[in-house]
Parts: C-alpha cells; sequence; structure tokens
C-alpha cells in the first residue's frame, strides 16, 4: 500500500473510532482508558480480558461495543458447573424417519458467533476454562474429528472478578497468553457516578447504531498490519519482551522477582497494538513510545513472579515500568 493511500485509509479509520468513541459514551459513562483498548483489541484483531469488581461496567461495556459493531453476539456466563459441551457443542444422535438410520448431527454451541462475552470466567473450572484455546487461537472448533471454523471476525471479550474473591479460579497461562490485553476496570469518579445513578433510575433504554460489519472489520484489520514498521521499533519490542525472562537478564531485580517471563506471542501483540495505536494517534508508523504506551497492559498477564514478589506485593506493573524506565534502551 503506498503513502497516499494509507494516510486516506488511516484518516477514515480514526474518524471511524471517535464516530465509536461518541456512540458508546451514550451508554457508558468514563472508562475512557479500558473503551481505548478495547478499540485496539478490535483494531488488533485480538481478545481482551477485562478485570475489575462487579458493578464497574464490564459486561455492558462488551455488549455495546458488540451493537456498534455490528456483528452476532453471545453471551456465556461462566459457573462452576458449566461443561466444555455447553460451549462449543456437540454431537447428537438423530434418526432418519424414512430410512430408520442413524447419524449424529452437530448442534454447534454458544461459541459460534462474531463476539463472545465470557462473563465472569474464572468462576469456572480450569477444565471449562481451558474449552477456549483452540477457538482463540485457531479461530476453530473440533469435535468428535470434525473441525468446524467459526465466523469471522471472531473475538472473546472475557469479564474476570479479582482472583482474592471467594469462589473464583486462575485461568491457565495458556489461556492467559491468548489474550492480547489485560484491561484493568476501576470505580468511577464521583461525578461520572453521579451520572451513572441518574441515568440508570430514569427511563433508559440503552442503545448503539451499528456502524460496523464483519467485511469492514476485517478490511481495517489488515489496514493496521500492512502499516510498516522501521527495525529499531521491532527490535525494542523483542528486546522488552526477552527483558522479562529471568533466565536471560542479568537484573537481579528480575531474577528475584520474576519466575517466568512473556513468550514470543507477547511481541507479536506489542507489535500489532502499537500499529493500532499509532494509527488512532495520527501516526503512519509506530515508534518506541507507541510500544510503551501499549507495554503494560499487552505484558502484564504473561508474567508469572515469584512467591518473594508475591509476598512483598511486587506487581507486574512494577516490574514493567523498571524495564520501561531504567533497563531496556531505546534502540
Amino acid at each position: 500500500m503506498d503513502r497516499e493511500m494509507l494516510q486516506r485509509e488511516a484518516e477514515g479509520l480514526r474518524n471511524l473510532y471517535q464516530r465509536l468513541r461518541a456512540a458508546l459514551s451514550e451508554v457508558i459513562v468514563g472508562q475512557e482508558e479500558p473503551l481505548h483498548f478495547l478499540m485496539l483489541s478490535l483494531f488488533g484483531g485480538g481478545h481482551a480480558l477485562l478485570i475489575g469488581p462487579p458493578g464497574v461496567a464490564k459486561t455492558l461495556m462488551v455488549s455495546s461495543l458488540a451493537q456498534a459493531l455490528g456483528l452476532s453476539f453471545h453471551r456465556i456466563q461462566f459457573t462452576p458447573d458449566l461443561m466444555p459441551a455447553d460451549i462449543l457443542g456437540t454431537e447428537v444422535l438423530q434418526v432418519d424417519p424414512e430410512t430408520g438410520q442413524r447419524y449424529f448431527r452437530f448442534t454447534p454451541g454458544p461459541i459460534f458467533a462474531h463476539v463472545i462475552l465470557a462473563d465472569e470466567i474464572n468462576r469456572a473450572s480450569p477444565k471449562t476454562q481451558s474449552a477456549l484455546l483452540e477457538a482463540m487461537q485457531e479461530r476453530s472448533v473440533s469435535i468428535a474429528g470434525q473441525t468446524h471454523p467459526l465466523p469471522q471476525p471472531f473475538f472473546v471479550l472475557a469479564t474476570q472478578n479479582p482472583i482474592e474473591q471467594e469462589g473464583t479460579y486462575p485461568l491457565p497461562e495458556a489461556q492467559l497468553d491468548r489474550f492480547m490485553f489485560a484491561i484493568f476496570v476501576g470505580y468511577p469518579s464521583r461525578e461520572e457516578e453521579m451520572e451513572i445513578v441518574r441515568r440508570t433510575t430514569a427511563v433508559w433504554e440503552p442503545r448503539v447504531e451499528a456502524l460496523l460489519s464483519a467485511e469492514k472489520i476485517l478490511h481495517l484489520q489488515r489496514l493496521v498490519r500492512q502499516m510498516p514498521v522501521a527495525d529499531n521499533v521491532i527490535r525494542y519490542a523483542v528486546e522488552l519482551a526477552r527483558s522479562t525472562r529471568p533466565q536471560e537478564s542479568k537484573d537481579d531485580f528480575i531474577r528475584e522477582n520474576v519466575a517466568w517471563g512473556v513468550g514470543p506471542r507477547a511481541a507479536q501483540f506489542l507489535l500489532i497494538a502499537a500499529k493500532a495505536h499509532a494509527l488512532l494517534s495520527g501516526k503512519y508508523a509506530p515508534d518506541v513510545e507507541d510500544v510503551q504506551r501499549i507495554a503494560i497492559p499487552t505484558l502484564r498477564h504473561r508474567m508469572v513472579l515469584t512467591y518473594q514478589a508475591e509476598a512483598e506485593g511486587i506487581s507486574p506493573e512494577r516490574i514493567l515500568r523498571h524495564l520501561i524506565e531504567n533497563r531496556v534502551a531505546v534502540v
């Protein structure tokens, strides 16, 4: 794609982004940063995990975004008794009324939609959580030896209550690694909470106009991936990811506090997210600052800390800020 065409496409993407934000603001009060990263996930073609206490509009964000995208949408409420077949679907025994012959027919589960809201995903057992692994990575589901493709585009937007709460399970590391972002959703400000109460205690029917289509979203995702990137930005993303691994680090702070660093998928997501962030910021190529801007939501859920770090209250965010500010030089 030549530069002139890229500029036209990028301008159209930014205009669409502003329209989406304006439409969602009619339903969602505040939460500017979580909404921004949801948009980056959309244009980057990745999944997102929203983490926060109950009642901060995590579910409303996802359902409203699905309306704005004009895509099919299914909500799956994760509970301790949910089974993988309840998500993926199952083979059902059928009988031909004319011949009496028996055969199995696949009945699709709720996973077969463009946008999946996995609500309170950490309330289901790890066995059920892992049912999403193939769908999130391969965009398909394998049942009884048959592979069934999922609609395109396909997004899993999961919500999670804080892990300290009773009745929750930690997500498997392999599944966490498939989320492009872990987005923290906090409490609203006093003024925002007043507006929320004002809206929701009156006659209020939140609806968002559909502004996109499946074909348009796929086109925008290709636009993001076609964005040129300088070698020094690729090198920075790779070095930032590698610097989280204590096996390769000479930094005592990393070796003492990180048990396992991030894998290669993290650097891939860093670069894709940086491209999307740059386009939405009015740039035509990402730079190191774009990588730094999206680094914490992209990396924090992929790291496993040592017992010492957890006991001392050291967070992944602190470790990543240490790397960004002190250890990884701009190349």
